[in-house]
């Protein structure tokens, strides 16, 4: 849509336009990226604080991507205002995160069904209980569905969702992976609640760049065509949404 955001967080270009689909990494550079080689005629709708945000087309139907910034405050800062301001129907988050389940390596994908999390931003909600942040089970069939027929190998299944690069606790990662936990990242648990409250969709498709318990990590090349195949079943999910 193009009208104009309520807020100094998305400011509209003139003429431009967000679809009713997002593809949402964290980094705004890695946004751009994604605009100017998975996307044709892509066109810049907002660059406020450098948060880049384009349109473009892909296989014909509107996709736009938008960085997100890192951590859960600043996805749920973006996510609400394009999914409450812009009428943006799904965000697909595209990012990295750090193994820590049996049998993940890196280079893996993660779709992620679930979200545990620290974050103290789903306690706002104020729920008797505690919420438990999920995908939109529609873009996570879709999702799956693009990798059998790429022939990309994905994991599916629960992630956590940190407040901390650096926790304090050196066991944390050890509990969560006896809790079955496949990987752990930043964002992705705040997406999905802002979503599960507005009535939208999302869902968070993840590249593992690293392994926690090992230290191995992938190179810069690696990483390259790991996101490559991250990016392909992304747009695929994402075109099954757009208009």
């Amino acid at each position: 849509m193009g009208k104009e955001s309520i807020s100094a967080s998305i400011s509209m270009k003139e003429g431009a336009q967000i679809a009713k689909v997002v593809l949402m990494p964290g980094d705004p550079l890695r946004a751009k990226y994604v605009a100017e080689n998975f996307l044709e005629d892509p066109v810049l709708f907002s660059d406020v604080r450098n948060m880049l945000g384009y349109t473009g087309t892909y296989r014909g139907r509107k996709i736009s991507v938008m960085g997100s910034g890192m951590g859960v405050p600043s996805i749920g800062i973006y996510a609400t205002e394009l999914y409450s301001q812009f009428d943006v129907n799904a965000i697909i988050r595209i990012g990295s995160a750090g193994a820590i389940g049996e049998g993940i390596r890196v280079r893996d994908v993660v779709i992620a069904m679930g979200a545990s999390t620290n974050s103290n931003y789903i306690n706002q909600y104020d729920m008797v209980g505690q919420i438990a942040p999920v995908a939109d089970y529609g873009m996570l069939a879709n999702a799956v569905k693009a990798a059998e027929e790429l022939k990309v190998g994905v994991k599916v299944g629960n992630i956590y969702t940190s407040d901390f690069f650096y926790h304090p606790d050196k066991d944390i990662n050890t509990k969560l992976k006896n809790l079955g936990h496949l990987c752990v990242e930043m964002e992705a648990a705040g997406l999905y609640v802002t979503a599960m409250s507005l009535r939208k969709k999302a869902l968070a498709i993840l590249t593992i760049s690293d392994e926690i318990f090992t230290g191995v990590a992938l190179s810069a090349k690696d990483r390259e065509q790991s996101f490559k195949e991250m990016m392909q079943i992304a747009l695929e999910t994402a075109w099954h949404e757009a208009e």
